[in-house]
């Protein structure tokens, strides 16, 4: 009786190690309650590094993707090729693509609308990672199934 009942103990206790270690291991979305970029980007690419800078200084932890093919994440999150920049980061479930403010991440995350992500076109001088001068607002444009519309403007 002993034996059946010191067995099934070490069983429970081997199943609670395995849980504890699949949840101590695993990569999530979120880590010591931070939100967790993961950003894809180019080896070739200068400014990808800026923005990955930017991001750490702001106190977010970032898991640096390195890709010899952009284009590709970006086709599988299916980002409307009228937003493209020169890196893609994803964000809780969302798609952030370029040199997106943390502002505007923070209000996506806040409000969690139901779209696919969020995106600042192209370059922009100014933009975080970006050097040179805003001149202008930036309008970030939000995207659900490929087509995009203006999220907010900064």
């Amino acid at each position: 009786m002993k034996t059946k009942t010191l067995l099934a103990a070490l069983f429970i206790a081997s199943i609670a190690v395995a849980a504890l270690v699949y949840l101590w291991t695993r990569t999530d979305q979120k880590q010591a309650g931070k939100t967790v970029f993961e950003v894809y980007y180019s080896p070739q690419c200068g400014c990808c590094g800026e923005y990955i800078g930017y991001l750490r200084a702001s106190g977010v932890e970032v898991q640096g993707k390195l890709t010899e093919n952009v284009q590709a994440v970006k086709e599988r999150f299916n980002i409307p090729r009228q937003l493209w920049s020169c890196h893609t980061s994803l964000v809780e479930g969302y798609f952030v693509e370029g040199h997106v403010p943390l502002e505007a991440v923070r209000k996506l995350l806040d409000m969690r609308p139901a779209v696919d992500g969020i995106a600042l076109p192209g370059m922009p001088a100014g933009s975080p990672g970006m050097g040179g001068v805003k001149t202008e607002p930036f309008t970030i444009y939000s995207s659900i199934n490929g087509v995009a519309s203006p999220f907010m403007r900064l």
